[in-house]
């Protein structure tokens, strides 16, 4: 089992590194999932993940006050816009905007209420 733990979380950092390079997939989240999976696999891979300079603090930041900084609200807020932007570059149906708009302003609600790292 903790092969399986250790291997989700891999995949999980995997695909934070994939977010912090597109717009479109969010980091922080796989991060978090992948905490959550190290510290049932593995504590040399949970406390790299903790220790890593650019991962490690927003981890922290989660975990000690759901806490999120304001320059990932930021680039959060960016996405959300090039998301919704590219959907009406590209025609979207008038329902799927109305159903874009209404998650992704519960998204930003969120993120925005959050606490600033």
């Amino acid at each position: 089992m903790q092969y399986l733990w250790a291997t989700l979380g891999l995949i999980c950092v995997g695909l934070a590194v994939i977010g912090v390079v597109l717009p479109l997939l969010p980091t922080v989240p796989f991060l978090l999932l992948a905490a959550f999976f190290f510290a049932r696999s593995s504590s040399r891979l949970h406390d790299w993940l903790l220790s890593h300079r650019l991962f490690g603090p927003m981890i922290d930041d989660w975990h000690s006050s759901g806490a999120i900084r304001p320059g990932a609200k930021k680039a959060a807020t960016l996405s959300v816009a090039a998301v919704f932007l590219l959907s009406l570059f590209f025609g979207a149906p008038t329902y799927v905007l109305m159903i874009q708009a209404v998650v992704l302003s519960c998204v930003l609600i969120f993120i925005w209420s959050r606490p600033s790292g």
